[in-house]
């Protein structure tokens, strides 16, 4: 299962996911134009240069699509040079719908026989988690990964990720969810469940303010905001605990840290970034 393959991928290679996130302050740094064709030629040199060097990669959809229909093609080429790589991919796409919509979002990003198929997903559960159901099914299925948004290091995430309903915050409820969903899908299996969560590595207390674990959700945690956004060691510490960090459950994640090094320092500065994340006290 997804679970299982990217914890290996972070025992061989460190707790370090970094995003592809074409800026375009980052494309004028390497000297690409803010275009299709600098997006592409950005995000391959991107994944050339990190092979090897992280466990997975997580490009941002949107940085692709506002080129429109060349930069789904960017997008594309991307995703497969990653496999190519040996580099899992997380496809940053905060997809959430009803019914058949949300199906065909499973279909475009996690069935195999799409361009745009990825390793997995960022999704949104805010119409409701049982919407994420398609997503889900088709995931398990073809030994994909899901990740859910449930508690972000954005202000205006809290109104609704704080929100209390019978006792129980929000983001509290969507981890119990997350929990189910994988029990349902392992069975008498054993090993992480192949659905995780979305948890700002910046947020501090705020998760057990809450009163609930984010470890709790039986599957991986994608943890974005280190480096640039102040993110390391300490600040993972505070937020998941040092059980959920020794177990190679939290896939930390870092874009501009990295990507400000240029096309020829991505890779030392991938490794210097990944040590400092597992660096003894």
């Amino acid at each position: 299962m997804f679970g299982t393959r990217l914890a290996a991928a972070m025992d061989e290679h460190g707790p370090l996911c970094v995003g592809i996130d074409p800026h375009e302050h980052l494309l004028a740094s390497w000297g690409l134009p803010a275009s299709a064709a600098g997006v592409r030629e950005f995000a391959l040199r991107a994944v050339a240069e990190l092979k090897g060097s992280v466990a997975a990669v997580k490009p941002q959809s949107a940085f692709f699509e506002q080129y429109g229909s060349a930069g789904v093609a960017a997008l594309e080429e991307t995703l497969a040079a990653a496999r190519d790589a040996g580099l899992l991919t997380v496809l940053d796409v905060k997809r959430g719908d009803i019914g058949s919509t949300m199906g065909a979002y499973a279909k475009a990003y996690l069935d195999p026989a799409s361009a745009l198929a990825a390793d997995s997903i960022t999704v949104s559960p805010y119409l409701g988690f049982g919407t994420l159901e398609p997503a889900f099914e088709l995931a398990a299925a073809h030994d994909k990964g899901v990740f859910v948004l449930a508690l972000t290091s954005n202000p205006e995430g809290a109104e609704v990720q704080h929100a209390e309903s019978d006792g129980e915050s929000v983001a509290g409820s969507i981890v119990s969810r997350v929990r189910q969903r994988n029990a349902q899908t392992l069975g008498s299996a054993e090993g992480p469940g192949p659905f995780g969560l979305v948890v700002g590595a910046t947020i501090g207390t705020a998760a057990a303010d809450l009163g609930f674990d984010p470890s709790d959700c039986g599957g991986p945690i994608l943890a974005p905001g280190v480096g640039a956004q102040g993110a390391g060691r300490d600040e993972l510490r505070a937020v998941f605990g040092d059980r959920a960090l020794a177990s190679g459950q939290v896939l930390a994640t870092a874009s501009r840290a990295v990507l400000s090094a240029g096309p020829d320092g991505l890779a030392d500065s991938a490794v210097a970034l990944n040590r400092a994340l597992t660096a003894a006290d």
